[in-house]
């Protein structure tokens, strides 16, 4: 596993981070690796420090822009499915955000590959994820929606963010036995989806995980 810098973060949320653990195992989350990513990770660096008091708290919480920090179960969940095949080594991530779930997704991958279409979200991202020592991530301004050609394929793509369909592009950049995590639908009608790339087929399987309320998938870039 590929460690954070615990230096200056402070262990003093330590039981709440416990709380939050417990509660996620309670959820149904079985993976002990995916669990010590997650109390190894300070959610509290991520989130603006009036809301700071509410870092562990297993809820979405707003960072701006229209866009929110994922509740910590659905970060655990789909890290979870990510993990379900075997570790990978590249992982794209669709949705960069503030960088949390990129933190948690980094210190179980070999490398992390994330788009992120607001520019002062992805510099705060950038900014956060030095701050806490992880190296083995590679972010980039772009349109979510294409994926990222040059760095394809990847054995897993995970997107942050809900289109009404899962664009094409997403599934052309995947390693064959590769999968795709995202969610799809509509607002109040998305479904976590699994999207598997059959090696010896070459058939795209679909599957349905459990429904989920995520941002829409937007095209374009907003630098500011």
């Amino acid at each position: 596993m590929n460690s954070i810098n615990q230096r200056g973060i402070g262990m003093t949320s330590q039981r709440t981070r416990e709380r939050l653990i417990n509660r996620l195992k309670e959820q149904g989350i079985k993976s002990e690796t995916v669990l010590q990513a997650i109390r190894n990770t300070p959610r509290h660096l991520f989130i603006d420090e009036a809301l700071s008091h509410r870092a562990y708290e297993d809820t979405a919480l707003p960072i701006g822009f229209a866009q929110t920090i994922s509740q910590p179960y659905i970060v655990a969940r789909m890290t979870e499915l990510a993990l379900s095949l075997g570790k990978p080594n590249r992982l794209l991530e669709i949705g960069t955000g503030c960088g949390y779930q990129t933190a948690v997704l980094a210190q179980l991958v070999d490398r992390v590959f994330s788009v992120e279409r607001i520019e002062p979200l992805l510099d705060r991202a950038i900014d956060n994820l030095a701050n806490i020592g992880l190296s083995n991530v590679i972010c980039r301004l772009a349109d979510g929606t294409m994926g990222w050609e040059d760095r394809a394929p990847f054995d897993v793509i995970l997107s942050a963010a809900a289109p009404q369909v899962v664009p094409p592009e997403l599934l052309e950049q995947l390693a064959p036995g590769g999968m795709l995590i995202i969610p799809v639908g509509p607002e109040g009608e998305q479904m976590l989806t699994v999207v598997h790339h059959e090696a010896e087929s070459g058939e795209m399987k679909t599957y349905p995980i459990e429904p989920v309320r995520f941002v829409p998938l937007l095209a374009g870039i907003t630098q500011v």
